[in-house]
């Protein structure tokens, strides 16, 4: 019951910004997290090694921003997607979503409980929203569901560092004070860009979400962390 109750908070806190999120992302983001987004499609298409995709399925897709990237990204590598498949359990992130691509599929449902057949997906993508799942290991179960053997998951996310110094304390400065502050400015919210760094701090390293993935049948193919460890990508292929 506490599970669910906590999971029911964080959802309305995403409708509650879903009108300032686009904007207040790339702000608090300084824009580097549309290099991080190229980065995560263009890896996964080589590791493809395919012209052609049958589905690719953005997981808490928000208002669509990574559907974007992955169909600019296989246009310009003329990589043809057959269907791209948006989820999110907000309904008002979602409404967002469907103004800015009108021609793509959504469907509100969450994490652990996917509205797809078995092995349906060639891709399977989160960006950033991961951590705010709070039965994380029941989802990997569910993603190695959906994909495909030889698919692949592909996660963005802030992960926790353990390290120290002059860097450290720079990044955890801006994501404890500065970042709360212009979030609150933009969204009007001040409690839900205040979770967004607590959330960092309660999540895991790098190294034990690939653990995590491991155990739900899936071999981490690519690993890098960007700007200072503050993001990481993870791209996963399904062994089993």
């Amino acid at each position: 019951m506490e599970t669910l109750k906590k999971q029911k908070k964080i959802i309305q806190m995403f409708d509650d910004i879903a009108p300032t999120y686009d904007r207040a992302n790339h702000i608090l983001s300084m824009g580097v997290d549309i290099s991080w987004r190229k980065k995560a499609c263009d890896k996964t298409y080589e590791f493809m090694a395919a012209k052609e995709v049958n589905l690719i399925v953005d997981i808490a897709c928000g208002t669509g921003d990574m559907i974007g990237f992955w169909r600019r990204r296989a246009k310009k590598k003329k990589i043809n997607i057959k269907r791209v498949l948006g989820i999110d359990p907000s309904s008002k992130m979602l409404s967002e979503a469907k103004k800015k691509f009108s021609d793509v599929d959504f469907a509100k449902a969450e994490a652990i409980d996917l509205p797809l057949p078995n092995e349906s997906a060639d891709i399977l993508s989160i960006s950033y929203g991961i951590r705010n799942v709070i039965e994380r290991q029941k989802a990997f179960k569910e993603f190695a569901r959906v994909v495909k053997k030889g698919g692949f998951v592909v996660i963005l996310e802030f992960t926790k560092d353990d390290k120290k110094g002059f860097l450290h304390s720079l990044k955890q400065s801006y994501l404890h004070k500065v970042l709360p502050f212009l979030g609150a400015l933009i969204s009007k919210n001040y409690e839900a860009y205040k979770y967004l760094p607590d959330s960092i701090e309660g999540f895991l390293t790098a190294s034990t979400l690939r653990d995590e993935l491991k155990e739900a049948g899936f071999q981490t193919e690519y690993i890098k962390s960007f700007s200072f460890d503050i993001s990481t990508l993870l791209i996963a292929k399904k062994c089993l």
